[in-house]
């Protein structure tokens, strides 16, 4: 089970009841804990190993600690037993202090006294880094920030503890190197070969997940590195899909607002200085010249436009249709060439769009009667974090008991769209979330009827248009409306 942090956790959090660790602080040790940090632009990467050892009989609840702040840049977190691909249960608590936060993780079988378990936490976080100089020249390099905590906090004792942050190059500009750590370490706190630091390895840690342990041993550790990659950011984005039974077809628009979360150009835009370190092939790491995006297979009549109008720059390779079941990954993939490369600081809004064949994801189920679709929740942007996200997918006019499944929650509606030629208008349903990553880009599946009755409206209300629209033209040419007639000599 993956846990998605969103606006409204505080109030799953809340309906937790705080209840005591000194039981669970006896349930188990933490034989070894190793965590991996792979740095990057807007989003990180995060692998935590735990090695734990049951010292009760029948202990299956295992509970993990975030501190605050590492939760609210956590967009996504899932925990699995090593070696195996299936997430576990988690419950989300929080402490009385509301310095950290409390998952209770189920294990899939109770572990005996002295047994033993490796836990695999994967995480993403989103808004961890930030550039550094905040200001760059044209030209200048680009070098990234971020900050973490010296030790994985929890409420059990841990025997030896080991932190890893891979800068995704050499480019190692500094590092903090902790204090005041000698009675858990016997060499040296921290160590650097090439692009990896290493804190650790810290022996003998109490329980830390403890306002005492975080006061007096827990602090902070930043490190300092190049990135050759533009860091990219969707401030917004809104996706419409619209269902069509008639026309077979489902059409997705997506209206985007990219940003280059990279250092903001210091001085002025030179056209002449960018055309020549295109032409001789020297890429500035914080300039976004272009986007490549992998779109679905079998889609048609592709547009990609911004405020001006429709950008020519673009090029869309696409493939045929994937037949369901089909272990084959093909994409379409579209090349976005923006009017300008886009500098530090700046945005660029553009609207994308496409028709795909209904039947590539669409099914029926004959014994319920019900339509299920399948409506990807975004197109991924390589890289790219996307802060905000609304989801609008319109059904057919007259579809009826609906319901969705969602791959993780978010803030919902439902309400009625009326577009041309609709009678009754079409149910519609949005979904907004936040701060998604590449593991969001997963699918809503809704299900829904459409009677007999609702097929014909379409084709009685265009009947009825042209009809009036016949009799109105009969009418009105039988209607004389001259105010002098003249008289015939």
């Amino acid at each position: 089970m993956a846990l998605r942090w969103c606006t409204s956790l505080p109030v799953l959090l809340l309906s937790y009841v705080v209840c005591s660790l000194a039981v669970e602080i006896q349930s188990f040790e933490n034989t070894n804990i190793l965590r991996t940090v792979e740095l990057g632009g807007s989003q990180v990467q995060i692998t935590t190993t735990f090695a734990i050892k049951a010292l009760q009989p029948n202990a299956k609840t295992y509970t993990l600690a975030l501190d605050v702040d590492e939760q609210e840049k956590t967009s996504w977190l899932e925990v699995r037993l090593k070696g195996q691909q299936e997430g576990l249960e988690m419950a989300p608590r929080e402490d009385d202090t509301g310095r950290y936060v409390l998952l209770d993780v189920t294990l899939p079988k109770a572990l005996a006294v002295n047994g033993t378990a490796n836990l695999i936490v994967d995480s993403i976080q989103t808004g961890a880094t930030f550039p550094w100089p905040e200001k760059a020249a044209q030209a200048a390099d680009q070098a990234l920030k971020y900050r973490s905590d010296l030790f994985v906090i929890s409420p059990y004792k841990t025997v030896t503890q080991k932190t890893k942050l891979r800068s995704p190059s050499p480019g190692v500009i500094s590092h903090t190197t902790p204090k005041n750590v000698e009675s858990f370490t016997l060499g040296d706190p921290v160590t650097k070969s090439g692009a990896t630091i290493t804190y650790g390895p810290y022996q003998n840690i109490p329980a830390s997940a403890n306002s005492k342990f975080l006061d007096e041993h827990q602090q902070r550790v930043i490190i300092h590195y190049s990135y050759e990659h533009p860091v990219l950011e969707v401030t917004k984005l809104k996706r419409a899909a619209e269902i069509s039974h008639w026309g077979s077809n489902l059409n997705i628009q997506d209206e985007v607002v990219l940003r280059n979360a990279g250092p903001t150009l210091k001085g002025q835009f030179s056209r002449i200085d960018y055309q020549h370190s295109s032409y001789y092939k020297k890429s500035v790491s914080h300039v976004i010249p272009a986007v490549t995006l992998h779109l679905p297979a079998g889609i048609r009549d592709a547009y990609y436009y911004d405020q001006i109008g429709n950008v020519s720059t673009s090029r869309l390779r696409t493939t045929p249709s994937v037949p369901k079941g089909s272990q084959a990954n093909q994409y379409s993939f579209l090349e976005l060439r923006p009017r300008y490369p886009i500098m530090g600081g700046w945005n660029y809004s553009f609207t994308l769009g496409w028709d795909a064949p209904l039947a590539d994801s669409t099914s029926y189920d004959s014994k319920s009667g019900k339509y299920i679709v399948e409506v990807p929740v975004m197109t991924t942007i390589p890289g790219a974090v996307v802060k905000e996200a609304e989801v609008k997918i319109v059904l057919p006019e007259g579809a009826t008991d609906i319901s969705y499944v969602e791959p993780f929650p978010s803030t919902s509606w439902m309400f009625t769209y009326k577009t041309y030629l609709d009678t009754s208008g079409r149910p519609t349903l949005l979904f907004e979330y936040q701060d998604l990553t590449i593991k969001h880009a997963q699918s809503i599946y809704v299900s829904y009827k459409v009677p007999f009755s609702a097929h014909l409206q379409k084709p009685f209300a265009v009947s009825a248009a042209i009809f009036i629209s016949f009799m109105f033209t009969l009418v009105g040419r039988r209607i004389d409306l001259t105010l002098h007639k003249q008289k015939v000599q």
